[in-house]
């Protein structure tokens, strides 16, 4: 049937219609695309390029090189030395156990280290390299390049890992380094990219730890590429890093190496300062310990063999702990009395042996008493009881005044770990810390550094160095870091009288070169080394008064633990002092038998700078130091790490 024209008109006029919106829509479409491709293609371009190339390219961090460590002469005590290591790619490996199996029979594998890398590679993706061993030999990197073929996913590779060659002799001055923890990381606000590095290495104690942002440096960088998974195909470039700056310490190394061996196994510490300018020239606890375990990764009874030894290796006795300083303390006393004018230097003061101070006896440790005592000849004999009667004169403020401006109770800030500011008690102190009262008593028991007042080695140091110069001496321990030197430790003078030090250093004198004094047996005869120094012998119990009632027991009678400590002071030479020297001998008894003879076998070598002449010693002596030199000598011959084999 035909439709009529009408009809057809209008059929064609809806269709030209919805044609025409349809057109519409397409070409709205089209542009609406037209200008999203444009943004994204040419606007937004940049940002999607950069999306691009960070997925193609990684940027991967290049570890600095750590800076060295020197003594005074240039001699190194932290350096780095090649470390070679044997790495495995799990998925270049294919059967892990059996490349193992093939690796064992070229390459003695530690079973700690394999059964840590296995773990390792079981977390971790299986295209990163994990170290399977750690400082092989060059002839085990050897044989592994020789038998690549058999041994797919296994690289040899060569860095730098720290290194202590003088091994136990700084280990408590410089300390060491060790992987970077969570403990670690949680001390940095914003931690520095480079402490990620898996394995990476940072100081944990001592020097290392206290510069260790000025020795790490600053991390390289380098730009690898990589496939979609995170395959490195190959390096593009690279940036090296900046090294960490090399530092110079003021200790000498053959004086330090000599000391530790004359303290051999003994508890004790040894201090040696340059009173002219503050450089500290040895610096040394016994027993010590090898930090190249630490690096290494120290073993769990290594470890605990150190942790209980009653002796404390680990401990740096001679800034960290702090102990009664004893009779050296009565320098302190005597100075405060002089500069408070309540005593005058022939002045005496009679002893019987004891003193009664508030319904209490204070005893001197000569029973029998020293009878009439003035300044030299109470130093010279150790007097106590003249000393109780300063106290009583000068009272506490005083004494703690001068003992602060002697160096004693202050932190000094030299860059080792944990350094003591030690204590010198006063009223407030006393009410603030114990809540009670300051009592006479207490003072009677400082004057003679017993009682509250504790000590360390270093400040013993200090103290000797400024009643010998006068000065405000400061220690110093980093000489140079990088090209810049660090200010030397001479202030301004102290404002003491000097006919008042003079006074006091003549009595030191006393001390050692007088037939009376207590370090008469340990003298030195060489006139232009001769040295003025105090004794002391802190107790570490009480003594009751039925044990003094039968007689005191003789320390060597006791166990080790319950003696008491030994101390010695001095400086030298007397006339125009250069060295200030202090020792402690933990639980060694009296200053003058265990602490004044390691003090003078240690001032003479450090004035010689090598082993003295016999005639330097006593006559009755020099048959004892001959053996003694020669023993010596050969634990530093076994020692040299020229002269030695490392593990």
């Amino acid at each position: 049937m035909r439709r009529a024209p009408k009809d057809t008109a209008e059929s064609v006029r809806k269709i030209s219609r919805r044609g025409l919106f349809l057109g519409g829509v397409q070409l709205a479409f089209a542009g609406a695309l037209g200008l999203r491709m444009q943004h994204l293609q040419v606007d937004q371009a940049d940002e999607f390029r950069l999306l691009a190339e960070e997925n193609r390219i990684n940027i991967r961090l290049i570890p600095p090189t750590r800076g060295q460590i020197f003594d005074r002469n240039g001699i190194i005590i932290a350096g780095n030395e090649p470390s070679y290591r044997i790495t495995m790619v799990k998925e270049d490996a294919g059967n892990v156990d059996e490349v193992i199996t093939r690796l064992s029979a070229l390459v003695e594998l530690d079973e700690d280290e394999l059964n840590r890398a296995l773990t390792e590679m079981q977390r971790s993706a299986p295209f990163l390299p994990v170290t399977v061993a750690e400082r092989v030999t060059w002839d085990d990197i050897s044989r592994v390049a020789v038998n690549a073929p058999a041994l797919p996913g296994v690289t040899p590779e060569v860095g730098l890992s720290r290194s202590y060659p003088r091994r136990g002799d700084f280990a408590h001055v410089v300390g060491y380094v060790g992987p970077v923890s969570e403990r670690d990381l949680a001390r940095y606000e914003i931690p520095d990219p480079v402490l990620r590095i898996p394995r990476f290495q940072i100081g944990k104690v001592g020097i290392e730890a206290r510069h260790e942002e000025v020795l790490r440096g600053r991390a390289g960088a380098k730009r690898v590429e990589v496939n979609a998974v995170g395959r490195v195909m190959r390096e593009l470039d690279r940036r090296e890093g900046t090294p960490g700056a090399d530092m110079q310490l003021t200790v000498d190394t053959k004086l330090q190496s000599y000391i530790n061996a004359r303290l051999g196994e003994e508890s004790a510490s040894v201090v040696v300062m340059d009173v002219t300018n503050g450089d500290l020239l040895g610096i040394a606890s016994s027993p010590s310990y090898d930090p190249n375990k630490f690096v290494r990764g120290i073993s769990v009874s290594d470890f605990g063999e150190l942790r209980e030894n009653d002796h404390r290796p680990l401990a740096s006795k001679t800034v960290q702990d702090a102990y009664p300083p004893g009779s050296t303390f009565k320098m302190v006393t005597v100075l405060a009395a002089l500069d408070a004018g309540v005593v005058a230097p022939d002045e005496t003061v009679w002893c019987p042996g004891h003193m009664e101070v508030a319904g209490r006896r204070f005893h001197c440790w000569k029973r029998a008493g020293h009878g009439h005592m003035n300044l030299e000849q109470s130093l010279r004999e150790s007097c106590d009881v003249y000393y109780y009667d300063l106290a009583l004169k000068v009272g506490i403020e005083r004494i703690a005044e001068t003992a602060r401006r002697l160096g004693l109770g202050e932190a000094f800030s030299i860059g080792m770990s944990a350094v003591t500011e030690g204590l010198v008690p006063n009223k407030e102190w006393k009410e603030r810390e114990r809540g009670s009262g300051w009592v006479i008593g207490d003072t009677v028991n400082a004057s003679i550094g017993q009682g509250f007042v504790l000590s360390s080695p270093l400040q013993l140091a200090v103290m000797t160095a400024r009643l010998a110069t006068g000065k405000e001496v400061t220690p110093r321990l980093v000489r140079r870091i990088g090209d810049t030197e660090t200010v030397e430790g001479v202030g301004n003078d102290l404002g003491f009288n000097e006919n008042h030090l003079r006074q006091i250093r003549r009595a030191m004198f006393a001390v050692s070169n007088n037939r009376r004094g207590t370090a008469y047996g340990s003298r030195i005869i060489d006139e232009t080394f001769r040295m003025a120094g105090k004794t002391g012998t802190s107790q570490v119990r009480n003594i009751t008064a039925a044990e003094r009632a039968r007689g005191v027991t003789r320390n060597e009678d006791l166990p080790w633990n319950r003696r008491d400590h030994a101390l010695f002071v001095n400086y030298a030479p007397y006339e125009a002092p250069k060295i200030a020297v202090s020792v402690v001998v933990e639980h060694g008894g009296g200053g003058s038998a265990a602490a004044a003879p390691i003090a003078r076998d240690v001032t003479l070598q450090a004035l010689y700078g090598n082993d003295p002449p016999l005639d330097a010693y006593p006559s009755k002596d020099r048959e004892r130091i001959r053996s003694q030199q020669e023993r010596l000598q050969q634990v530093l011959r076994e020692n040299d790490p020229d002269g030695r084999s490392r593990a």
